[in-house]
């Protein structure tokens, strides 16, 4: 009788512990707010999501983000609407904003809310007052940054044309994480006497409008930064390019995916894992203001086939700049 009694009772210690073992798993609701579809960062919210997925898989705590998911489509009216849902409304313990623009509304929104943002690519953190510094960000937001190295893509465009005169700046002025890349290119370009000529759009027709106008003024070449507003467009511009003979050089892998000639600079897909991981380390207790910004330089020169062949460009060159270089074709996503 004693016996039982003694496997009883061990057998009730092991039930306690199993259930003490649950308690101390968490499940930790997600909020997603990208601010618009297109390539590049659809890329990033893949990432992310995947890397949720197998963090629940492979450990105690539990990542929950469907129904937390949300596209502002490029509004800000709409991003405040979705970001104040999920901040407001208590809905989520972290909020992950993809992009500039999105990572501004949901830091206005959550001005006096203790929700940790972790925010992903966001060009320059520090210029765009997001954070007081990339080491020690302070307040209650860290994240990754695509920051960009500017004369690396110039440098390509000089690779495959040494004899460049004149070169197209194609940007939207309503990105901030367009401004610093593009100063550092003019500084860059009035270094090497090079003349340049900017055109701007907010949307798609208007940023038509911009390339025809760099066709007709004769640019050689074209330089777009980790621009939203430009890469949405991409698909509509890639071709008119071509048949004008000029080479797009961008500041991200997923514009290559789309037509351009080519993009440089960060893997989305790593820089959005990072960012998952970074929000699940948040989550268990990381202090984010002390939390160093995460930034990335692997050098990778992603290159569409079909664009460089209808254009006659050798870019067997641009392995002296690469460490790597990823052949593409046109398509609507990165594979």
């Amino acid at each position: 009788m004693k016996k039982k009694l003694a496997v009883c009772a061990i057998a009730a210690t092991m039930t306690a512990m199993t259930v003490s073992g649950s308690a101390m798993a968490e499940e930790y609701k997600v909020g997603i707010l990208k601010y618009m579809d297109h390539a590049s960062l659809d890329q990033i919210e893949d990432a992310i999501l995947a890397e949720l997925d197998a963090l629940s898989e492979e450990g105690e705590d539990t990542y929950v983000y469907e129904g937390y998911v949300y596209s502002g489509n490029g509004e800000t009216a709409t991003l405040q609407q979705q970001a104040s849902q999920l901040i407001n409304d208590d809905e989520v313990d972290v909020i992950i904003p993809i992009a500039t623009p999105a990572v501004a509304v949901a830091v206005g929104e959550a001005e006096d809310n203790p929700l940790p943002i972790v925010f992903a690519a966001v060009s320059d953190p520090v210029g765009s007052e997001l954070v007081e510094d990339m080491d020690a960000p302070g307040g209650n937001i860290t994240g990754t940054s695509d920051a960009l190295n500017t004369e690396a893509i110039l440098d390509l465009m000089f690779i495959a044309n040494p004899d460049l005169e004149k070169v197209g700046l194609l940007y939207s002025l309503s990105e901030d994480s367009s401004t610093q890349p593009i100063a550092d290119a003019k500084a860059y370009l009035d270094e090497k006497g090079i003349e340049y000529v900017e055109a701007t759009g907010t949307n798609t027709s208007e940023v038509q409008q911009a390339v025809e106008s760099l066709v007709a003024d004769g640019v050689q070449a074209i330089f777009t930064p980790t621009d939203n507003t430009v890469m949405a467009a991409e698909l509509s511009i890639y071709e008119t390019l071509i048949e004008a003979g000029i080479p797009h050089y961008t500041g991200a892998d997923s514009f290559a995916a789309n037509g351009a000639f080519v993009g440089f600079g960060v893997d989305y897909e790593l820089l959005g894992t990072e960012t998952a991981d970074m929000a699940a380390e948040i989550l268990q207790g990381a202090d984010p203001a002390e939390t160093p910004v995460v930034t990335f330089d692997n050098g990778i020169v992603t290159v569409n086939t079909e664009t460089a062949e209808a254009l006659g460009i050798d870019y067997s060159g641009f392995e002296e700049v690469a460490t790597q270089i990823v052949e593409v074709v046109t398509s609507e996503e990165m594979e």
